[in-house]
């Protein structure tokens, strides 16, 4: 998925509002932030196969260290600890685990089964929802949306930056969405690994927006 990790992490501030979204996105999608990075140093692989799935030509050979369940728990066991030493919130801690764990369960919902378990198991996961073009915008439209009225009601503007910075991520993320889905191919993996670091800017701009909206 891509629209549904934003959304969860939009959701998720009504269980830890003291957190910042940036936060919240950076926990949400720290599997496909990592990810890029492990690809250019060689550590996992993927091709560019048009028709793998519908939705998208990219085919997952090997990610074990950026997307296997056990993996993610290790990563949010430390982004959670990270968070409890920092803040003192148990509570918050738990929400930054959890949403880390999300990714996996997000992914195995979208991807063929091609999610694994383990480092060096050769189990593989997935209930194919990519195979569906039309399910896929649906189920991942509808969660968006409705995550992102959760955060609307869980936070107020605080000036005019701050209604409109969010409405234009949630454009922003349909219109980014939609060019990978109807768009051609990219060129090659190196491009995809390089494109997917712009991951951040978004991460960035969840801080943005926080910074500009309160708690009801």
């Amino acid at each position: 998925m891509f629209l549904g990790h934003f959304a969860v992490a939009f959701a998720a501030k009504r269980a830890a509002p003291s957190l910042p979204l940036g936060t919240l996105f950076l926990a949400a999608q720290l599997a496909d932030l990592v990810w890029p990075t492990l690809v250019l140093l060689g550590m996992e692989r993927f091709e560019i196969s048009p028709g793998v799935t519908a939705v998208t030509p990219l085919d997952f050979i090997s990610y074990p260290w950026s997307h296997s369940l056990v993996a993610l728990a290790a990563w949010g066991a430390v982004l959670g600890l990270v968070c409890l030493l920092w803040t003192r919130r148990p509570g918050a801690a738990a929400i930054l685990f959890a949403l880390v764990l999300s990714h996996w369960l997000l992914d195995f919902i979208s991807h063929r089964p091609d999610m694994p378990l383990t480092l060096e198991g050769t189990e593989r996961f997935g209930l194919g929802l990519w195979d569906s073009v039309p399910a896929t915008l649906a189920v991942e439209g509808l969660l968006l949306a409705l995550c992102v009225t959760v955060y609307a009601k869980t936070t107020r503007p605080i000036d005019r930056t701050g209604q409109w910075s969010l409405a234009a991520l949630v454009v922003f993320l349909f219109a980014v969405y939609l060019a990978s889905v109807f768009g051609p191919p990219p060129p090659d993996t190196a491009a995809v690994a390089w494109s997917a670091q712009a991951i951040w800017l978004l991460v960035a701009w969840g801080y943005w927006i926080d910074r500009h909206r309160s708690a009801r």
